[in-house]
């Protein structure tokens, strides 16, 4: 098959061709209260091809190799009405000859449909099973992907890939009262990722009752003590997107913020992207323009020092590219993604940040938020008040939110404890929703932080 791509390639007229055959398939299991609601297993073939010139992009995809040539003639003749002299080109990449393919002691496809649904069963029933839990919800899933790069250049990839990961949430309810917590896990070291969870799921319930009798919080100002799940949502979620380098030139205002060199963040602060590390969801070997996966430095001793590249904004703001460029499946084009996005550690005990904070949060997990350019909303799924350095009694409704540039001045304390988490669903980009992702960071203290509340 590859011969014939390179053969069909070869044959183009335009100056870069890339193409793109992606084999999946995976197993996903829902069970919602009682019943199994869904279950489904799928086989999935499919391609596309890419064409560029002079700052014009022409893409198509298709699900019969049989149809490449057609689908090649027509972004040949696509990428030259749309091109236009001088408007920008791709930076240069060294051509990559590789063979990546999975090998796994756990293998999920070596599992039994019936040992998958046995096992999400067996935890359904745990939350279930609980006084105050009105309902529950489970949600295993696995995924297998073996994707062919070519391009014009010369490159030449096969790259594997396999997660497999479970989620589950408790709904507690007293009356009008309704709690929810969830945890949910993903990596690509194999079923035993899935395995022995009972006590996460018994932790879950717990939280899920305990905050049924939590006070809301009241709102005001405080310092702020989040953990390291929730210093990695705010990593991706506030500051990930801004280093997106595509967001960046199509954004004048954004150029100005996001100059290179500028002081972001205390000199122990550092922000990486690093597509490198062993088994995260967000891992991988090359990204989707077959550039090697790098480890990536955004904020470095609280300087801004660099951005989240593909191969075209690269070429558009004369860097070089970071291997960010990344597809959820070949439907779509690739365009600048993060994979995994952390906040490295520092040297403070979680004991050291709260000694001395007389009345604050310490805030645990994310139900989800929002974030309007530079400023975000986040609510934490529980919380604590900090009571004279001390953890004090659970609440709940913790909703903070700011600016992320006065936030990540006011980061005054990094724990030396970073943790990242993979977990299933992922992030959402222009349509592309989910791209498998990790995040997070240690333990992080934060003065001045708004909390919305009563």
């Amino acid at each position: 098959m590859r011969e014939r791509i390179k053969r069909i390639i070869a044959r183009s007229k335009s100056p870069y061709i890339e193409v793109h055959i992606e084999e999946r398939q995976g197993v996903e299991i829902q069970y919602e209260g009682k019943e199994l609601e869904g279950l489904n297993q799928f086989i999935d073939m499919g391609g596309n091809v890419r064409a560029y010139l002079n700052g014009f992009w022409s893409f198509a995809s298709f699900n019969d190799l049989d149809d490449l040539e057609e689908n090649l003639a027509f972004v040949d003749r696509e990428v030259k009405i749309g091109s236009r002299k001088s408007a920008g080109t791709l930076a240069r990449t060294k051509p990559i000859v590789d063979e990546d393919v999975v090998e796994l002691e756990d293998d999920p496809r070596d599992i039994s449909l019936e040992e998958k649904i046995r096992l999400a069963n067996e935890y359904n029933e745990i939350i279930r099973c609980s006084k105050k839990i009105q309902t529950s919800k489970v949600n295993y899933a696995d995924n297998f992907r073996r994707r062919y790069y070519l391009n014009s250049d010369g490159a030449d990839i096969v790259e594997e890939k396999c997660y497999c990961g479970i989620s589950f949430a408790a709904f507690a309810k007293d009356g009008t009262n309704i709690q929810v917590r969830r945890k949910s896990v993903a990596q690509t070291k194999g079923f035993n990722t899935v395995r022995g969870l009972e006590g996460e799921v018994e932790q879950t319930i717990k939280d899920a009752i305990d905050l049924l009798s939590a006070e809301k919080v009241k709102a005001g100002v405080y310092t702020v003590v989040v953990d390291p799940f929730l210093a990695g949502i705010f990593a991706h979620e506030a500051f990930g997107h801004l280093s997106e380098a595509d967001f960046v030139y199509s954004n004048k205002e954004m150029q100005s913020i996001m100059k290179l060199g500028t002081q972001f963040g205390n000199r122990k602060l550092t922000i990486v992207d690093n597509a490198t590390l062993p088994g995260e969801r967000g891992s991988y070997r090359y990204d989707d323009e077959g550039v090697p996966a790098q480890k990536n430095y955004l904020i470095r001793n609280g300087i801004l020092v660099g951005r989240l590249h593909s191969r075209e904004s690269a070429g558009k703001m004369s860097e070089r590219s970071t291997g960010n460029a990344r597809a959820i499946t070949y439907r779509y084009a690739p365009i600048v993604r993060m994979s995994n996005t952390y906040i490295e550690k520092g040297n403070c005990t979680f004991e050291e940040l709260i000694s001395g904070v007389e009345n604050g949060i310490y805030a645990v997990g994310s139900l989800g938020g929002q974030t309007q350019l530079e400023i975000f909303t986040f609510s934490s799924a529980k919380a604590y008040m900090i009571r004279n350095g001390k953890i004090g009694t659970m609440v709940r409704d913790v909703v903070l939110s700011g600016n992320v540039f006065e936030t990540l001045k006011a980061i005054d304390g990094i724990g030396n404890d970073t943790k990242i988490h993979s977990g299933l669903g992922g992030c959402g980009k222009e349509e592309q929703y989910p791209l498998p992702v990790g995040h997070g960071g240690p333990h992080l203290r934060i003065r001045n932080v708004i909390i919305g509340g009563n």
